[in-house]
């Protein structure tokens, strides 16, 4: 049997689905099982065994092309809900193609026939979300073992997987233990938070007694040497490569982070979670992207950034920190 998955979008996203992965995995366990990836997300999967074959897509535009080079497989799944990964699937010809999209996704749902013949609609709407605090959206994880158990993978594998390894620890070497590891992503700097906020709140962590660790990818330089306090207690680790990235958050006592892959990551490491998300479609990010398997505490950011507003989210994130390090 050979079976193809695609996956061309976020790091996150691709780690939310090592679970689907896994299971196609210990379903078929004589398959030859290919992923596609994009040359972003590739990393996430490139020390992972549960796949026999990489194979990464260059350009979004190169997915059709694509697609046509991949011939006899009995399967093909596209794991992600976007016209790039359905028309890669569609172009394999496989004799099942399946694939998903999002309820009130109507081009979509009606384009998706010419890529796929088995369609599952996923329950996830932000609007209708808004509208009914109430309504129960399915994890991303679970949608995707939904998703794989189509195909007939029933063997159902539930932990998401980042292969982190000795080398990447020993990259730490000198690093507190147990920090409280705050990611660096740019949401903390608009729409409910802004660069002086979240200075603060560096400060009001350091306050609880442990150490804080600042891990700052590309996008947030300019926002790193603002956090770095004469007196040391805050240490700023800036571009790190993915595993060690990964390696950080493992020992780390909390994650704090806004809605980004540092959330699936810190799931992916077994370590409790705090999730500022973004204030709009907060009941709906929540339910789907929250995070997977581990002790955790959402937030959402506030609707303003008035000095008032802006104290109060702080001082939830400050009082979520210290439930999960005492839970």
């Amino acid at each position: 049997m050979r079976i193809l998955l695609s996956r061309t979008d976020r790091i996150g996203d691709l780690v939310l689905s090592t679970p689907a992965i896994s299971t196609v995995r210990a379903s078929f366990p004589q398959a030859h099982v290919t992923m596609v990836t994009s040359a972003y997300n590739r990393v996430v999967m490139e020390r992972n065994d549960d796949v026999d074959e990489l194979i990464t897509l260059e350009t979004p535009a190169g997915a059709t092309r694509l697609g046509k080079t991949l011939r006899d497989y009995d399967v093909a799944i596209a794991l992600a809900p976007r016209i790039v990964d359905l028309r890669l699937v569609g172009a394999t010809r496989a004799k099942r193609r399946i694939g998903y999209t999002y309820m009130r996704r109507w081009f979509s749902r009606l384009t998706a026939p010419l890529y796929l013949n088995e369609l599952m609609i996923s329950e996830a709407d932000p609007t209708l979300s808004e509208r009914d605090s109430t309504r129960e959206v399915r994890h991303e994880v679970d949608q995707l073992l939904d998703l794989v158990a189509l195909a007939g993978a029933r063997e159902r594998v539930t932990q998401l997987r980042l292969d982190v390894r000795d080398s990447d620890r020993a990259a730490l070497r000198g690093l507190p233990e147990n920090p409280i590891v705050l990611h660096l992503g740019l949401r903390w700097f608009r729409d409910g938070s802004t660069p002086e906020s979240t200075q603060a709140l560096v400060r009001e962590l350091g306050a609880l007694g442990r150490p804080v660790v600042v891990t700052c990818p590309h996008e947030s330089l300019a926002y790193a040497a603002a956090l770095e306090p004469p007196n040391g207690n805050c240490v700023v680790l800036r571009e790190l490569p993915f595993f060690v990235w990964a390696a950080v958050f493992e020992r780390a006592a909390c994650v704090v982070t806004v809605d980004t892959a540092a959330t699936h990551v810190a799931s992916a490491v077994r370590r409790p979670t705090l999730v500022a998300f973004e204030h709009r479609y907060f009941e709906l990010n929540s339910q789907e992207w929250a995070p997977y398997g581990v002790p955790n505490v959402l937030v959402r950011k506030p609707a303003s950034e008035d000095s008032a507003s802006l104290a109060r989210f702080r001082g939830a994130i400050v009082e979520g920190v210290t439930r999960l390090m005492h839970a």
